[in-house]
């Protein structure tokens, strides 16, 4: 159902002790089963402590590090949890800690994924408690606290330990703000040792009090130094009846708490407009309702083709026209990719690109580089202003430079004799030359 933390603080409040005490008390409907896992880095209590020094220290913690490193995290928990049922049947289960404080290092790394580990035993029916003790709620192993479904902070109602708590109960406030999922997981389990009474402590600090138990130190010393807890006077104590009663209260602030941080129903949308009988309605379907029903949140998401509506022939798709300044690609092979035209130029030295304008011939002196624009010869007076179309057969032969280009003298066409006058009396016969020959000597 939850991961529950229970957490200490200076004074040794008893949160070793009143770990126990829920992992006892804790309700298993049929199937169900706990697992109390010692976390405290400064090292576990449990094995010398209620076990009494009857099971081996080879157990617990400490072999999680070197199995997490082989990726053999989840195999290796079952392997060092020991059954501390009464009726011995497994149902309350304990995960020893460390032997030593300074083991706690090589755990760095592992309290995450053990973190991930213990939550996933929750479908398959367990109940985890993490006994934090007074420094596993910082540092590395501040992630157990983070994630925890309930935070159960242990204090004692004298002023040695308020006073204490106060600080140590602001930071886990803040952290969990920041970093876990908030501050209202904080509770407290009140030891009443002192004065001050529950309602007194719960509205000087502003958490709730999940439990009030009784400071009874001859009963609480069968769970720290070991005793027979199938005793019917330990069962029927008041320390466990208040224990039973904090375990409710605890379950009761995980399902409010799962409630406000579980997604929400998605709010009422307005659906689409309905749609006419026998308009727009697809052969097949019927048309659109009058009232609107649940929304999906996700649209579904196809990869592949989708089907066509029952009677709906499928349309072929009209070409995509071509905006203005793009010329459909020309039909053919394509160029190679070391060819010359290959990446959108033209496949030929001295051809044009698409789109662009053809100037005809061979590259002549005054004429732009290749890859240039090239600029034609000025306009001579009289022909039509720069920008209007031109709707006669232009020549595509390139300008010369020459402004005026001179024309090519033309040889003279042969003119038909004159008619002969006269000759002078005085003219020999070397002086007889027509006009036609006079004008050819010139």
């Amino acid at each position: 159902m939850a991961v529950i933390a229970v957490v200490g603080g200076p004074g040794a409040p008893g949160a070793t002790t009143t770990a126990l005490a829920l992992l006892l008390a804790w309700p298993l409907p049929p199937g169900r089963r706990i697992v109390l896992v010692e976390c405290d880095p400064d090292g576990g209590a449990v094995l010398a402590g209620a076990l009494e020094g009857r099971v081996e220290a080879v157990y617990g913690l400490r072999n999680l590090a070197v199995a997490d490193r082989r990726g053999l995290l989840a195999q290796t928990l079952w392997e060092q949890l020991i059954d501390l049922s009464p009726e011995g049947n497994a149902e309350r289960l304990l995960l020893p800690g460390l032997t030593d404080p300074t083991q706690a290092p090589g755990l760095a790394y592992t309290w995450e994924p053990l973190m991930e580990v213990l939550h996933g035993l929750e479908p398959q029916g367990y109940d985890v408690i993490l006994d934090l003790g007074r420094s596993g709620a910082t540092g590395t192993s501040a992630v157990l606290a983070r994630r925890a479904d309930v935070v159960a902070v242990t204090v004692r109602t004298t002023l040695r330990g308020l006073s204490a708590a106060r600080p140590r109960l602001s930071a886990l406030a803040e952290d969990l703000t920041a970093a876990g999922t908030g501050a209202d997981a904080l509770g407290l389990l009140l030891v009443t040792e002192g004065p001050y009474s529950g309602a007194e402590v719960s509205r000087e600090y502003g958490l709730p009090v999940l439990g009030l138990l009784p400071y009874a130190a001859r009963t609480a010393r069968v769970l720290s130094d070991g005793g027979d807890i199938t005793d019917r006077r330990f069962i029927r104590s008041e320390l466990m009846r208040t224990a039973r009663s904090a375990a409710d209260e605890v379950q009761r602030l995980v399902r409010r708490r799962r409630q406000r941080l579980a997604p929400s129903a998605a709010p009422a949308q307005v659906g689409p407009a309905p749609v006419p009988d026998g308009e727009g309605a697809a052969p097949g379907y019927p048309s659109a309702p009058q009232s609107y029903g649940p929304v999906p949140q996700a649209p579904v998401i196809t990869t592949g083709p989708v089907a066509p509506l029952a009677g709906l022939a499928p349309q072929p798709a009209a070409p995509a026209p071509f905006p203005a300044h793009v010329q459909p690609p020309r039909q053919g092979p394509s160029p190679r990719s070391d060819a010359p035209g290959a990446h959108g130029g033209a496949e030929q030295y001295g051809q044009q690109q698409y789109g662009q304008q053809q100037y005809g011939g061979a590259e002549q002196y005054g004429q732009a580089p290749h890859g240039q624009p090239q600029f034609g010869a000025a306009e001579p007076y009289g022909q039509q202003p720069y920008g209007q179309a031109s709707y006669g057969p232009q020549s595509s032969q390139q300008p010369q430079p020459q402004p005026q280009p001179q024309s090519q003298p033309q040889p003279p066409q042969p003119q038909p004799p004159l008619a002969q006058g006269p000759q002078h009396p005085s003219a020999g016969p070397e002086s007889h030359v027509s006009y036609g020959e006079v004008l050819r000597a010139r």
